[in-house]
């Protein structure tokens, strides 16, 4: 991914992982792009200070994939209530009060 790639990935709200998923791209309040490792909280700026070349190589970049997706590749969501063993409307199997 790009510098710009990265930056509009991140302001549309995507996750973005640098080397792997340990590490997270974001902006903060104050506009900086930064590089944090999740484990400790550690970061480090998007770029050099000139905010023109990567701290890492643009093919160690990606984007998330939702973990739904990650898991099943090709598969379709179900809406809750269709087929999931929900009853109809998402309550639970018992009346109310004849809950367990």
């Amino acid at each position: 991914m790009t510098l710009d790639d990265i930056k509009a990935a991140v302001d549309a709200g995507q996750i973005v992982h640098w080397a792997n998923t340990g590490y997270v791209v974001h902006k903060d309040r104050l506009g900086q792009y930064l590089i944090t490792y999740v484990l400790n909280g550690s970061c480090i700026g998007l770029t050099d200070r000139g905010g023109h070349r990567l701290n890492g190589k643009e093919a160690e970049f990606f984007i998330a994939q939702p973990k739904v997706a990650a898991e099943n590749p090709g598969s379709q969501s179900i809406p809750d209530g269709q087929g999931r063993g929900v009853a109809p409307g998402g309550a639970g199997a018992f009346p109310v009060g004849r809950q367990l």
